[in-house]
């Protein structure tokens, strides 16, 4: 049976949509949007890309949302009132964290608890570290506490005692008992929403929960109401931070999950593009308007971590897509600092007024700015464009901004922003690759966004990565990662203990619950998939460590012998060391319970009826066009300009060539040759300077 599914992602600058019948015969239905991102409410913009692309809401079957709701009300600091109820004696745990600084050097910087010190309560209570009652609960305590938060205006409660991941009673008890005050559904449970030991990262996790929950449950209901009011009659899903997606009137209860769900995204688009590409390693490469995500796909599979930091303070252990973000997107504003150094971001321009080019009041210079002064955009085919100020008004501009304080010329100047902006973009990409032990140069560069395709080879150059994979449409493949992602749920439970000394059934039973919680959550949500299997890993650690290694389990009744040899192999890959004399230490346990959800074909992205018989036929013209100067024939060199939409199906291109489509550029550089496979991917081979 065909199936309309709608993939529809938010970021900083646009919101993406792509609109796809699955399972139709003949050609199916294909709809694109990609509109300017309203800032103030975000469902505004969800609803006009559904109108731009033509959408019939009461015809969708299956529409999923990616957001940046949560991670932008965290960073702007725009949370709800939180109120914190926890043992006595250790209200301070989340302000004394670590006992780190903001800054490695010199004793300045600022941090802020998400909860402050006077909505801190402290109850009488006290569970050790295996689990014993050395202090009963003080009830009485626990509704005074909760009844002094809501008089304060707290909107959302965490309660977080010592030691409830070994046993929870005391936790369970209080939020009873809070669930009789509270007005709202809004109360954490630390236990209940991570499971692990180290009380001060489980402790601002659970912070992190209650602070966007209330900001979360508004904009979902928000935009629920405005799709019903629309025609959609189905369950709205939101992506998550871990790649997989979740109903959205469950999405609230655990909201700090879908914190980086943009990022993830991209990521699981990128996966499922590689498959049909034959590729296994990927480093991804996502460059908006905004910022610049990286990570790591090995055989396969996104990378994934629990100890995301998403500023200074705030670490959030629920696991997550491993993404690493830099503020250096199109909008990135490049400026002269008082040292007189060029600096390229972190600040954007952002969706509004956005770059100069754009012509909404933009004034300063910009990664996007100085592609079109190097002749790599054409002014002609911008998005979103109002009054577009006059090239030469543009020259003056960095002149005046950047080139005059540095003795540059206007395109100088524009190629030194370009130079400093991939230098930070390829730093982003060997934190993920070479500081973790993989060489790049086994890898592929799946790059997308709507500016990644701009910088994509001479980052693969500058890190010897030998092929760049462009895929259909590569401005809106985050919107793609909504329609391709799973349902996905995660579970972790701390154990703690010397791996000689672990009692392997608990270990078995802890992996069978954790995998029927996920079964039963996905049947919950009542959304349709083809089937459901289960990912099992251990966090592993030798004794006396501090940092974690995480590594795979095959069955879910492992034996101690294999996950011993597991964790010896996998810390030998990272660290080429070997320790027989110390103990390993199992620390956690981890399960991801994945919904697969019926598959879309890509080729129907890049509709045939489109193509040219000849690659000739898909020149569209020429112009002149800057590249680096280590490349040969480097500089200003006369380049053809080709239609994307028109190339056909196994075509094949020297470079310098420029590629154009609706939401993006290609920039192919003398000595690469670009060829186009039967899924109408673009594999560009590197050559070298």
């Amino acid at each position: 049976m065909s199936a309309v599914v709608v993939g529809v992602d938010v970021g900083g600058t646009f919101t993406d949509l792509i609109l796809m019948e699955r399972g139709a015969e003949g050609q199916p239905r294909l709809g694109l949007a990609k509109v300017p991102t309203t800032v103030d409410n975000q469902a505004f913009g969800v609803l006009a890309a559904l109108e731009r692309a033509g959408a019939e809401l009461s015809a969708v079957s299956e529409l999923v949302h990616g957001t940046t709701t949560t991670t932008n009300a965290l960073l702007e600091r725009k949370i709800a009132r939180v109120g914190l109820i926890t043992t006595a004696g250790f209200r301070d745990v989340l302000e004394l964290g670590r006992r780190t600084r903001p800054q490695p050097y010199g004793m300045f910087g600022r941090f802020e608890p998400l909860i402050p010190r006077e909505l801190r309560l402290e109850v009488a209570e006290r569970v050790d570290a295996d689990g014993e009652v050395l202090t009963p609960l003080d009830e009485a305590a626990v509704r005074d506490a909760c009844e002094r938060l809501r008089g304060e205006g707290c909107e959302a409660l965490v309660i977080h005692f010592l030691h409830a991941y070994r046993n929870p009673t005391h936790e369970l008890r209080a939020g009873e008992i809070a669930r009789e005050i509270w007005p709202n559904r809004h109360v954490t449970l630390g236990h209940a929403l991570l499971s692990e030991y180290r009380e001060y990262e489980r402790g601002v996790t659970a912070a992190v929960n209650a602070s966007v929950q209330p900001v979360l449950d508004r904009y979902l209901a928000k935009l629920t109401g405005e799709l019903a009011d629309r025609g959609y009659r189905r369950e709205l899903l939101l992506m998550q931070g871990n790649g997989g997606t979740v109903a959205a009137r469950i999405a609230a209860e655990e909201a700090v999950k879908t914190v980086m769900s943009g990022p993830a995204t991209g990521v699981m688009a990128a996966a499922f593009t590689a498959r049909s590409a034959g590729l296994a390693n990927l480093i991804t490469y996502d460059m908006g308007g905004t910022s610049t995500d990286v990570g790591l796909i090995l055989d396969g599979v996104p990378a994934v971590s629990s100890e995301l930091e998403l500023e200074y303070a705030m670490p959030i252990h629920v696991p997550m897509v491993d993404v690493h973000t830099i503020g250096s997107g199109g909008g990135s504003l490049a400026y002269v600092d008082e040292a007189g150094l060029l600096q390229v971001g972190p600040e954007s321009a952002g969706a509004t007024p956005g770059p100069i080019c754009f012509g909404r009041g933009g004034s300063k210079p910009t990664i996007t700015d100085a592609n079109l002064l190097l002749g790599r955009l054409d002014p002609a085919h911008l998005l979103s464009v109002e009054t577009a100020p006059s090239l030469e008004a543009l020259r003056e501009i960095f002149v005046r901004e950047i080139g005059a304080p540095l003795g540059l010329d206007a395109d100088a100047a524009a190629a030194a922003v370009v130079r400093i902006a991939n230098d930070k973009m390829a730093g982003a990409i060997r934190m993920v690759s070479l500081s973790r032990g993989h060489d790049p140069r086994d890898f592929a560069l799946f790059a997308f966004g709507g500016a990644g395709p701009l910088h994509a080879t001479a980052l693969a150059r500058e890190l010897a990565i030998p092929n760049v994979l462009i895929p259909a449409r590569p401005g809106i493949t985050n919107a793609l990662g909504c329609i391709v992602a799973d349902l996905r749920h995660d579970y972790v439970r701390t154990l703690n203990q010397p791996l000689p000394a672990i009692d392997m059934a608990e270990v078995h039973r802890v992996f069978a619950a954790q995998t029927a919680e996920g079964l039963a959550t996905i049947e919950k949500e009542g959304v349709r998939v083809e089937q459901t299997h289960a990912l099992y890993f251990a966090d592993m650690q030798f004794q006396g460590q501090t940092h974690l290694l995480t590594v795979a389990v095959e069955d879910p009744k492992v034996t101690r012998e294999a996950l011993h040899e597991a964790f010896a192999k996998a810390y030998w890959q990272r660290f080429a060391v070997e320790l027989p004399e110390i103990r390993p230490v199992l620390v956690n346990l981890h399960t991801a319970v994945i919904g697969k959800r019926p598959a879309v074909e890509l080729a129907a992205l890049l509709p045939p009826e489109a193509k040219a018989n000849r690659v000739e036929d898909a020149q569209i013209g020429r112009r002149p066009v800057w590249f680096a100067q280590g490349l040969a024939g480097g500089g200003w060199q006369e380049t053809p300009v080709y239609a994307r939409d028109k190339l056909p199906f196994g075509a094949e291109i020297a470079g310098p060539a420029i590629v154009q489509q609706l939401d993006t550029t290609l920039v192919v550089e003398p000595q690469d040759r670009l060829g186009i496979d039967a899924m109408g991917n673009v594999l560009v081979a590197v050559g070298r300077a």
